[in-house]
């Protein structure tokens, strides 16, 4: 996993966890909180509550990406940035200033006059923004999204965000965000909450994530919570995102948002890092999919990934002619059967690989091994 130098601030593993906050300088911004038109409430905004709460990076929106409002062009967000720029050289305290756009013009005016990184919600739709950043050696997040500048972050299926993440390459200072939130009628809460559970997955990248996930519906409806109500899910999120491995979460409840975050940093797996001139990393595995990912990245066979992670599963009430089912199947799996003195307890270990050929061997015993062995994972599951 790369470190990402912004403006100063690494982002990576070997890092704390850090909080981007938001300022929204649109009047079509959903959260009221966090808008602003006038650079000196703007600023006292940023400094009192954003950094003053523990805010690394401050995210500037010049518009909502709300899908239901038009699109602005890149001269309308261009006629608002004075504003941004006012506020940012208001601000006394220190922080990473990201600019939200989709534009490389605006990017590039926005680099020029102040600000230090970019967070591009549409993903390098614009084939020149990866150059623009790479110009002024600047930070960028990058979220999945359709190759079409008014359509950021609309894409449903996990695998589909993966691939979109890919358009146009990176820079060396990419940051991969896997896009959270409502942005087409098409994507639901479930897509979403796939999207999360799969998280690991994209650190395959070897890249630092950033995660948006305050107050997002595919939360709060697991809990039945309006917006003001849903600070706990979204803290609960955080803490899981960061343990999965996300390196930036963006919020708009910074103080509550930091705590939550190094606690899952604090409770994630240590990996291994550099050693001497050859550098070693566990990766954060838990599933063929997150192994599959690493594999593609290197150009591999992505079938080896069944043979990356392990599995342990455990048996109970079994009778004697399924636990003999399952030794004869292991006897020739690449997998181990341990059982306890009266036989009806066993744990059935191995890769994914191995475990699923013993299952296979194993099923057409008795009816109810076979639908105990269908909880098996198969690689192409």
């Amino acid at each position: 996993m790369r470190t990402v130098d912004a403006a100063g601030l690494p982002i990576g593993d070997d890092h704390p966890p850090r909080i981007m906050g938001v300022l929204n300088v649109s009047k079509e911004s959903p959260y009221d909180p966090s808008v602003y038109d006038d650079p000196g409430d703007a600023a006292a905004y940023v400094d009192e509550v954003l950094i003053g709460e523990g805010a690394d990076i401050v995210d500037v929106g010049l518009e909502s990406a709300n899908k239901r409002f038009e699109v602005l062009s890149a001269e309308e967000e261009l006629e608002r940035l004075d504003t941004a720029i006012e506020t940012i050289e208001s601000v006394s305290g220190d922080a990473v200033f990201s600019i939200e756009t989709r534009y490389h013009e605006v990017a590039d005016a926005a680099l020029s006059r102040g600000f230090d990184m970019v967070n591009d919600i549409c993903g390098f739709a614009d084939p020149e923004m990866p150059g623009v950043c790479e110009a002024h050696d600047a930070a960028v997040a990058k979220m999945a999204s359709p190759p079409d500048l008014e359509r950021p972050g609309a894409v449903e299926e996990v695998d589909d965000i993966y691939e979109a993440l890919s358009l146009n390459g990176f820079t060396d200072k990419t940051i991969v965000d896997p896009a959270f939130g409502g942005w087409s009628e098409e994507k639901t809460l479930a897509d979403d909450r796939e999207t999360f559970r799969r998280l690991r997955e994209f650190r395959g990248y070897g890249r630092p994530i950033l995660v948006s996930i305050n107050r997002k519906n595919f939360l709060r409806s697991v809990a039945g919570r309006d917006t003001d109500g849903a600070l706990p899910v979204s803290l609960a999120a955080t803490s899981m995102a960061v343990e999965r491995g996300a390196h930036i979460v963006r919020t708009h409840d910074v103080a509550e948002t930091r705590d939550a975050a190094l606690i899952g940093k604090e409770f994630a797996r240590d990996r291994v890092g550099a050693r001497g001139e050859v550098s070693v990393e566990e990766l954060d595995v838990a599933t063929t999919g997150d192994a599959r990912r690493h594999v593609d990245r290197l150009g591999g066979d992505p079938a080896v990934a069944a043979d990356a992670v392990a599995r342990v599963y455990e048996f109970d009430g079994l009778d004697s002619e399924e636990l003999g089912a399952l030794r004869a199947a292991t006897a020739d799996a690449p997998a181990v059967l341990v059982a306890d003195e009266r036989g009806s307890t066993a744990l059935l270990v191995g890769t994914v690989a191995g475990t699923a050929t013993a299952a296979d061997a194993a099923s057409g015993s008795t009816a109810a091994l076979d639908a105990a062995l269908s909880s098996v994972e198969h690689p192409t599951e």
